[in-house]
């Protein structure tokens, strides 16, 4: 016998279909003829099949004094933002440690902005997240705020509203990661701008303020296209990682939560004997790092943020026999590894963040120390710089460190926790060198007076090079650890395994 349904669950299942593509036609043809995918597509691609359970489906713009509600049912369909809870990567870590957020603003709906109804939903799952500690991924594409929401008779400027506070206060608790494709100004700058780590795609622009507001400040007139291209944010910082498109940026933002999320089963390993010949016999030489990154993490398994900004420090998370590290490397090949403002920075906000959520944190070093001079101080070095010493002297994680090369200074100290005997465990490569300062500099300060009283050049160079050889050899790796201030020098092709039992020992794995 068929089953009539009764007219409240009928009108109930004419709003569901509201919200999906199949009703919203035009929409989804506008957003696929830029190439771009509709909102509902990347949450389907977000989140596990049948995991998400949607809040405020049903919203609608604040706009019924002024616009008919069904065209508000039809056009403004939730509001401009789909929020709820989720599972991601449940196949990968687990059903019980793949619970999360997704928020997923819709551009196709008031050019993603920020009305009123939208902001009550941004605010239930901010709380909602908090309460229970889920991370969240969040897809901030949006004009920031609305002005035509004319529901709304008791407010004048809207200034009390909470959802940037509370967005900003789930720092440390809820793991936030941004994903941005097309234009993200103002309000939606601000939530992409407060997360933990930011992908965007190469079609993105983002900024502080759009187009209309900078006019209106009496600025300028420009594009949105004028206004912080990604090309701009990858250098300086702003942008974790930029991805081809939103295809790629989801799949990114899924990878980098899944160190959070815990270990997977299933990992391949590389032939670890290649890392006893991988450096350069000459120690002037300079080789690629990530190779030896790539090597020593199970593979596939590195990923790399903020690539071009702070250069001489690599930042990202590996995997080892399925175990997740977060990732300081220093880049020989970029200011000699030597440590700029830029990377001491940049590599203190990592540290903080995966401090705060508990990933365990690998370094493999190799630097002559903090770049020094004028033009660094300029730059405000001492102030960026002591950040590495605080962040790095004050975590909680277990932290261990490997020297492959050079460790000199007060920028080797800081890179590995402030101090050589900070970390759980320090050791080196047979390659591994330390000092006070660089080879190099520290004989020609210390014997300076002995090197000009010799007027002939190649006497002269003949001395330091006889000089430098034997300061050298007296900072070597097993000279260092023979004075117990490093713990050990181990083969280069038992990095892997000397890691996992120094991490071990903290029961951290």
């Amino acid at each position: 016998m068929a089953i009539k349904n009764r007219p409240e669950f009928e009108k109930f299942i004419r709003r569901v279909e509201k919200s999906s593509d199949e009703f919203r036609v035009s929409s989804a043809e506008k957003r696929h003829s830029k190439q771009y995918r509709t909102a509902r597509e990347n949450l389907t691609h977000l989140v596990d099949e049948k995991s998400f359970l949607e809040f405020g489906q049903f919203a609608v713009a604040a706009q019924r004094t002024r616009r008919d509600y069904e065209e508000l049912q039809d056009k403004t369909n939730a509001d401009g933002i789909i929020t709820g809870f989720c599972s991601v990567n449940s196949d990968l870590v687990g059903s019980e440690r793949s619970q999360a957020v997704a928020i997923i603003y819709d551009y196709s709906v008031l050019a993603g902005t920020q009305g009123a109804f939208h902001h009550l939903k941004l605010d239930r799952i901010c709380d909602q997240a908090k309460k229970f500690g889920l991370p969240i991924i969040i897809f901030t594409e949006g004009g920031g705020g609305r002005p035509g929401d004319t529901d709304v008779l008791t407010q004048i400027a809207g200034l009390h509203i909470p959802s940037f506070s509370s967005w900003a206060q789930l720092t440390g608790s809820s793991l936030k990661i941004a994903v941005n494709n097309g234009y993200c100004f103002a309000g939606n700058a601000a939530l992409f701008g407060c997360s933990d780590f930011r992908i965007a795609t190469k079609t993105s622009w983002i900024g502080m303020a759009g187009p209309a507001m900078i006019e209106g400040g009496g600025l300028g007139v420009f594009e949105p296209t004028d206004i912080g291209p990604v090309s701009v944010h990858e250098k300086n910082g702003v942008v974790d990682y930029v991805a081809e498109n939103e295809e790629e940026a989801t799949l990114t933002a899924k990878k980098l939560l899944s160190y959070f999320q815990g270990s997977i089963e299933d990992f391949s390993v590389c032939d670890q004997e290649i890392l006893k010949n991988i450096m350069p016999e000459d120690r002037r030489y300079t080789y690629k790092v990530r190779d030896i990154i790539n090597t020593v993490a199970d593979e596939d398994s590195f990923l790399e943020l903020r690539k071009k900004y702070g250069e001489s420090i690599i930042t990202g998370f590996i995997r080892i026999e399925g175990k997740p590290f977060a990732l300081l490397a220093s880049d020989c090949q970029k200011l000699g590894g030597a440590i700029d403002s830029e990377s001491a920075e940049k590599a203190a906000d990592f540290i903080a963040i995966c401090n705060d959520h508990a990933l365990p944190i690998l370094v493999l070093a190799d630097t002559p120390g903090f770049m020094v001079g004028p033009a660094s101080e300029e730059g405000g070095a001492v102030r960026r710089m002591a950040s590495l010493f605080k962040q790095g002297a004050n975590i909680s994680v277990p932290l261990v460190a490997i020297f492959l090369r050079k460790g000199y200074g007060l920028g080797a100290q800081a890179l590995v926790g402030g101090s050589l005997h900070n970390p759980v465990y320090t050791a080196a490569w047979p390659t591994g060198e330390f000092g006070g300062m660089g080879i190099e500099g520290a004989v020609k300060l210390g014997y300076r007076k002995e090197l000009e009283s010799i007027e002939n050049l190649d006497e002269r160079k003949e001395l330091f090079d006889k000089l430098v050889a034997k300061m050298y050899e007296a900072g070597q790796a097993i000279e260092a650890a023979s004075f117990l201030e490093i713990d050990a020098v181990i083969d280069p092709a038992q990095t892997r395994s000397v890691v996992l039992k120094a991490f071990k020992s903290t029961d951290s794995l």
